[in-house]
């Protein structure tokens, strides 16, 4: 039982740490988004990908402060500089 818990353990350590994070660099296109980028993401332009579902990207800065849904196909508050 242990032994099988230990392969379990270690399959698990090697796939998580096998996994790369992906980084989107945005640049504000709105007012709102002008505003967010300054005061929440600190004018830092990377942002985490957390998600990509029927064509939006779901990204969070790299602050932590602001999650935030893009369009990967032009949108109206953010471009993808990167």
């Amino acid at each position: 039982m242990i032994l099988t818990f230990d392969k379990f353990y270690f399959s698990f350590i090697m796939m998580k740490t096998a996994i790369k994070t992906e980084f989107l660099c945005v640049k504000p296109r709105s007012d709102y988004a002008q505003e967010m980028f300054e005061h929440s993401m600190y004018k830092l332009h990377s942002c985490r990908v957390v998600w990509r579902k029927n064509g939006e990207v779901g990204l969070e800065s790299i602050t932590n402060r602001f999650d935030f849904t893009i369009r990967e196909c032009g949108d109206d508050d953010w471009e993808v500089i990167k």
